[in-house]
């Protein structure tokens, strides 16, 4: 008999409920663990601006193309998530991240796009519903695109799906994230973004989205693949970001945006993204928007980082 021991982790300073595993297997499938990660505790955060803003950034990269091309999102939550939701107004971690933002401009093309798409969500002037990954790429896709998901939670899974019922662009599938991408990669199009952003509430997740990456590549070479990692110990952040360099990608861009000090005791003081085969336009594109990112979202301390990583062999 398999004991799981669990015990709570406070990813983002706040009391929501979330589990870390300890002395299970690495590789035990997601499905046999009772995870109460919800992910619209966090919706909106600045953590959130930063993925939706490189998100994007890379698929309107793809669009520049009249050829047709497919996101694959791994971990697609509920879709979108209402700002009165009791899970977002418990904790109000979207107001120091999209609530610091929105109804403004700041004459940076790439960050105002992303305020536009939200205030098209939200055509009263007021922030009452804050898109999630998939509900972004659906609203950025062209007819001849398409959209695919996965999600586990038994909550999240059929809101995901009653999101996008009848957009035949999408589809969405119950199913863990690496099994999804074994499943459904290589996709009809050449082209594309894969999308993996894990809660990282399973000690397992650190070591899976490289081997993900590596199975994504394996099926679907020529897409671009965005990995989201929070910033909660830097060495340990250091190790991750080592691993994916070690592995030897030929192209590797690393994005940070941290809204507090390292260090600070106070939860998740940033996070990144890893993005593997980038657009060639994407680091200049972020170096111009993340200096307007960490003076908006930033306290003293904070920090930003735009930085292409060479590959060790």
């Amino acid at each position: 008999m398999v004991v799981f021991w669990l015990l709570f982790f406070d990813r983002a300073a706040s009391d929501a409920p979330a589990v870390r595993v300890y002395n299970a297997p690495p590789h035990t499938p997601q499905v046999l663990i009772m995870l109460s990660y919800r992910h619209s505790y966090h919706a909106g955060n600045f953590a959130d601006v930063l993925k939706h803003i490189v998100q994007i950034a890379i698929i309107e990269y793809l669009k520049k193309k009249d050829k047709p091309f497919t996101v694959h999102d791994t971990h697609g939550g509920a879709g979108s998530y209402a700002i009165a939701n009791e899970h977002m107004q418990k904790t109000g971690e979207y107001v120091d991240g999209i609530g610091r933002l929105f109804g403004q401009r700041f004459g940076d093309p790439l960050l105002d796009r992303y305020l536009t798409l939200v205030a098209g969500l939200n055509p009263v002037g007021h922030l009452r519903e804050y898109p999630g990954s998939p509900l972004i790429s659906a609203t950025l896709l062209r007819e001849q695109d398409r959209l695919q998901c996965t999600e586990l939670h038994s909550t999240d899974f059929p809101l995901l799906q009653q999101r996008f019922a009848g957009d035949k662009r999408v589809r969405v599938e119950k199913m863990d994230a690496w099994q999804g991408m074994r499943a459904m990669l290589p996709p009809t199009h050449r082209r594309g973004l894969v999308l993996i952003d894990p809660s990282y509430e399973l000690e397992a997740d650190y070591t899976d989205v490289l081997e993900g990456v590596r199975e994504g590549l394996r099926r679907f070479a020529t897409a671009t693949y965005a990995v989201w990692y929070p910033v909660l110990d830097r060495q340990r952040t250091e190790g991750f970001v080592r691993r994916f360099v070690k592995a030897g990608f030929p192209d590797l861009l690393r994005v940070e945006c941290c809204a507090r000090a390292d260090g600070s005791g106070r939860g998740m003081t940033g996070s990144g993204m890893l993005v593997i085969n980038p657009p060639y336009t994407l680091a200049q594109q972020l170096s111009q928007t993340l200096p307007v990112l960490r003076q908006q979202l930033c306290d003293v301390g904070g920090h930003t980082l735009v930085k292409p990583l060479t590959a060790e062999h």
